[in-house]
C-alpha cells in the first residue's frame, strides 16, 4: 500500500495501515451503536473521526494485540478455509507462506476444525526455530519449497490425505509445485504474490486432475457483503470465540512506538521476517 503498488491507490495526504484497534472517546448525539463495517481505514493516527457504520466493535474480552490484528488475517484465512471447499475433519490443506499472519491464523483455525495442514516455508538460517513455532500452533507438518519435489512427500500422504485445498500467497515456482500435491478437482486459492512472479499451471493439471484456480481479496468480499452485515458480525463472532477458547492467537507481533515507525518499517522489509510490526 506505501509503495503504491497495491489495488487501492488513495488520494495523498494518505493514512496508511488497515488493520488497528482503538478505543471510542466521544460520540455525537446521533450515534446509537457501534455496528459491524468495513474496517479498511488507514490506522496510523492517534486521532481519527468516523461514522459510526465504518467502525466494528469489538469484545472488550479479546487480547489487545488479537483486536489490533483480527481485521484482516485471521478474516481472510477464515473466508478461505469456508469458502471454497467444503473441508471434513480429516482432510488437509497445503499452504505457502505458512509463517506470514494469514498462514498462522490458517493452522490455528483449521486445527481447531480438525482439518490437517502442510506448511510450506522458504528455507532460512533459523529454520528449526520457525518449525517449532508453528508446530506448537498446531502443524501437521512444516516443509521447505525444496522438499515439494523430493520423494519424501509420499511419506507425509500415508498419514494424511492429498489435499483438496491450497492457499498460494507466494507464487512463481513454490505455487507451481504446491499445485502437483492437490486431488483431482483441488482447488488453489491465491490471495498474495510476495515472489513477484506470475502463477505457472501444467496444462496437464487442468485436463486430466481438473483443477481451479481462484483468486481472494478481504477488501472485496467486504464490499460484496457490505448490506449483509450479519455476515461480517458471524464470522467476527466466530473467530472471538476460537481466541476466548486460546484456539486462535495474535501472530508474533514487534511493538513498535508509533513516532518510530521508521524502524517499524525497516524491519518489515527484512527478508525472512516472521513478526508482524505493531505500532502503538
Amino acid at each position: 500500500f506505501l509503495a503504491g503498488s497495491y489495488a487501492i491507490l488513495s488520494p495523498l495526504p494518505a493514512v496508511g495501515g488497515s488493520e488497528g484497534v482503538g478505543e471510542v472517546l466521544e460520540v455525537g448525539r446521533r450515534v446509537a451503536a457501534l455496528r459491524p463495517g468495513d474496517s479498511g481505514l488507514g490506522t496510523w493516527r492517534t486521532r481519527g473521526v468516523f461514522p459510526e457504520e465504518l467502525l466494528l466493535k469489538v469484545p472488550r474480552d479479546i487480547p489487545v494485540l488479537c483486536a489490533a490484528t483480527l481485521s484482516v488475517n485471521p478474516c481472510t484465512a477464515y473466508r478461505m478455509l469456508a469458502d471454497f471447499q467444503p473441508l471434513a475433519p480429516g482432510d488437509s490443506v497445503i499452504q505457502n507462506g505458512a509463517n506470514s499472519g494469514v498462514g498462522q491464523a490458517v493452522i490455528q483455525i483449521a486445527k481447531a476444525s480438525g482439518i490437517k495442514t502442510i506448511n510450506v516455508v522458504r528455507d532460512r538460517p533459523d529454520l528449526p526455530k520457525l518449525v517449532e513455532r508453528l508446530m506448537a500452533l498446531g502443524a501437521d507438518h512444516v516443509i521447505t519449497e525444496e522438499m515439494l519435489r523430493k520423494p519424501e512427500m509420499k511419506e507425509i500422504f500415508k498419514s494424511i490425505p492429498k489435499p483438496r485445498l491450497a492457499l498460494n500467497c507466494v507464487g512463481g515456482k513454490s505455487t507451481t509445485e504446491m499445485l502437483r500435491h492437490l486431488q483431482p478437482k483441488g482447488i488453489m486459492v491465491t490471495y498474495g504474490g510476495m515472489a513477484k512472479q506470475p502463477v505457472t499451471v501444467p496444462v496437464s493439471a487442468f485436463i486430466f486432475r481438473d483443477v481451479q484456480l481462484r483468486g481472494f481479496w478481504m477488501t472485496q468480499w467486504k464490499r460484496d457483503h457490505a448490506q449483509d452485515q450479519q455476515s461480517l458480525a458471524s464470522m467476527i463472532d466466530a473467530l472471538c470465540q476460537l481466541i476466548r477458547r486460546g484456539q486462535l492467537a495474535a501472530p508474533a507481533c514487534t511493538e513498535v512506538p508509533l513516532q518510530d515507525y521508521k524502524v517499524a518499517l525497516e524491519a518489515s522489509m527484512k527478508p525472512f521476517t516472521s513478526s508482524k510490526q505493531i505500532l502503538l
